[in-house]
């Protein structure tokens, strides 16, 4: 073996706590399970390890120190052995970790946690990430409403089909794993990131899971009540006016709405709107009923 002090980088002065601290520090760097393949890092490991065992004795370091051994162990003197001889398993590799005494424990934890975490180095290439990418979908309201699935070309140039989730509203992004750019010395792809931007509808608007809607009535379906074609995102459906109706009213269509969590749907909210014909008969029939009733609708309300 070569020179021990050397071999670890030390002062011959260094003391026990200097020699310990070098030693902790090349032994995270250059531990075989750190480096697996790597024969230089573990010929390294085995000196280091058999020169902090070296000089981790107290005897041995003494008489080296003094010149009656050299690095092996063997006497310069004539002597057959140093007074402590070497001791057993000075070469094997991880015989160094014995010198650590209570601190043995910490060592291994270590290591055991970079390997855990994924921070060796053999396997760091293998585990780089390609670039994420980013993409935004322009999805139709009933289409985001109801689900579906589309065809997308991201900026990397490739072709996904992305699967719109019942219910997705404006700004959600969807994550595509795997479909990101790709990396170097085959590591694995990054990921796409789809943005959704919902168009908004002619007539339908959204309020959490439910749909609102204001639907126009004439005069006599508002008077007399009956049944209307109504609008839905499932498809248009018949729907009773009540007699009476005035502007403002609602009805609720149940589980007409958009689809939520666990089977969940909301409803569709419908608001009548009232719309007088642009008729000279109508007006006419106005002012012969208006004179004759007492009709005031704001007295009725309280506003006087």
């Amino acid at each position: 073996m070569k020179d021990p002090y050397l071999v670890l980088g030390v002062a011959r002065t260094a003391s026990d706590d200097e020699i310990k601290k070098t030693y902790r520090a090349l032994a995270r760097e250059l531990h075989p399970d750190l480096n697996p393949g790597d024969s230089k890092a573990e010929s390294r490991f085995k000196d280091i390890s058999a020169a902090y065992d070296f000089l981790s004795d107290p005897a041995k370091r003494a008489q080296f120190d003094s010149g009656e051994i050299d690095a092996s162990g063997s006497p310069k003197r004539g002597a057959w052995r140093s007074r402590s001889g070497p001791r057993a398993g000075a070469g094997d590799p991880r015989a160094g970790f014995g010198g650590f005494g209570d601190n043995v424990d910490d060592i291994l934890a270590e290591l055991f946690r970079r390997k855990q975490k994924g921070q060796s180095q053999a396997h760091a290439k293998a585990r780089t990430r390609g670039g994420d990418v980013r993409h935004t979908l322009t999805v139709p309201f009933q289409e985001a409403a109801a689900g579906g699935t589309k065809r997308v070309t991201l900026m990397s140039g490739r072709t996904v089909e992305v699967r719109i989730p019942p219910g997705s509203t404006d700004g959600q992004t969807l994550r595509l794993k795997g479909q990101g750019h790709g990396a170097d010395d085959g590591a694995l792809p990054g990921d796409a990131f789809i943005e959704l931007k919902v168009e908004e509808h002619p007539y339908f608007k959204r309020r959490d899971l439910d749909v609102l809607l204001d639907l126009p009535v004439t005069v006599q379906e508002a008077v007399m009540g009956g049944k209307v074609p109504v609008p839905t995102i499932d498809g248009k459906v018949m729907v009773t006016v009540p007699p009476g109706s005035n502007t403002g009213a609602v009805l609720r269509l149940k589980g007409k709405g958009i689809a939520g969590p666990h089977g969940t749907r909301g409803d569709q909210l419908v608001t009548l709107s009232v719309v007088l014909p642009d008729d000279a008969d109508f007006r006419q029939l106005v002012e012969k009923w208006g004179p004759r009733h007492g009709y005031d609708p704001r007295a009725k309300a309280g506003i006087v």
